[in-house]
């Protein structure tokens, strides 16, 4: 179902109050979504020379290297006030990349010279609209009062939950080592794409969770600082096929890789560096990262990105502010 706009703009409005109110409560400096980083590094983007015609546009249009902000994190708002989740605790996974000195005008923003790709480690969101959204936080709002749910209401959710245990029971033991995804689509010129960012080393699932409550920022910190190595992704994209197979408005639904293959037009190097210090952990802080920091040829479609272009915004200038 298709939502019309004054009910999107309704919706969105509310979550926005909703989650300015959470961030007031715990934590006013900190990100409501994604606030626990595991580490904010630098690294190059770099645009492959023999793509496809078709994947020539936007920041793909030609050969090219873009210095990059990589921002790996735990997606959960924190439990309470300036409290942050422990990572052995279930939770999405966040790669945020933020390409510098980009040419060409922007979607109006709050920068000028960047491009923003967003991504989880999984493929599907676990919400479908921002009506979802609405309905997932009623949801959490009677359990953590100790009521019971409405039985319809649990019912609707049903696809939400399966796909948040899904999530939420994947184990890993390093964020440099697994295989990330935009979810929702995104304007590249004419087409329409989803974007992923695969690991040239994938982990194998650990066998054991260390104690540490951080140990996903000490396991980049033993990569890139104690080891010295190097971490290197491909940026993949698919291309829309058909409103079946490839959806636009069904975040919730796979673009399977049988009906649209994943193409490479790029490459993320992240080299061996220091990262973990008070100076990187407070121009961490200082960033915003939305999938709204674009070119128009990578302008993100859809009802859950129109709800996350004013979200995002407000949200970051309450935290800056």
């Amino acid at each position: 179902m298709t939502i019309n706009s004054d009910l999107q703009e309704k919706l969105t409005d509310a979550i926005l109050h909703s989650s300015l109110e959470k961030q007031q409560k715990t934590g006013p400096k900190l990100r409501q979504l994604h606030p626990k980083s595991h580490g904010l590094v630098s690294g190059k983007f770099t645009i492959e020379e023999n793509i496809p015609e078709k994947c020539k546009v936007g920041v793909f249009a030609q050969s090219n290297e873009y210095d990059i902000f990589v921002r790996f994190s735990n997606g959960s708002p924190p439990k309470e006030l300036n409290v942050l989740h422990p990572d052995q605790k279930g939770d999405v996974r966040g790669m945020a990349i933020k390409l510098n000195n980009v040419e060409g005008d922007k979607v109006p923003s709050d920068e000028n010279d960047t491009q923003d790709f967003v991504l989880i480690n999984h493929p599907v969101l676990f919400l479908q609209d921002v009506q979802g959204y609405i309905d997932l936080g009623k949801f959490q709002a009677l359990v953590g009062e100790g009521q019971d749910p409405d039985p319809e209401l649990a019912k609707k959710l049903a696809p939400s939950f399966a796909i948040l245990e899904a999530i939420n029971g994947k184990v890993i033991g390093n964020p440099l080592s697994v295989q990330y995804w935009s979810t929702t689509p995104y304007k590249l010129g004419s087409n329409f794409i989803k974007f992923s960012a695969k690991p040239h080393e994938i982990e194998a699932k650990p066998s054991s969770i260390p104690d540490s409550s951080h140990y996903l920022r000490e396991a980049m910190v033993n990569h890139l600082t104690t080891e010295q190595k190097q971490s290197t992704f491909d940026f993949l994209i698919q291309f829309y096929v058909d409103d079946e197979k490839t959806p636009i408005e069904k975040p919730m639904q796979e673009w399977e890789e049988e009906v649209s293959p994943f193409i490479k037009v790029a490459t993320i190097t992240i080299p061996p560096q220091t990262f973990d210090c008070d100076e990187r952990k407070e121009f961490d802080e200082s960033l915003s990262f939305t999938p709204w920091h674009t070119l128009p040829e990578h302008e993100p479609v859809g009802s859950i990105n129109l709800s996350r272009r004013k979200i995002y915004q407000e949200i970051s200038k309450a935290r800056r502010q």
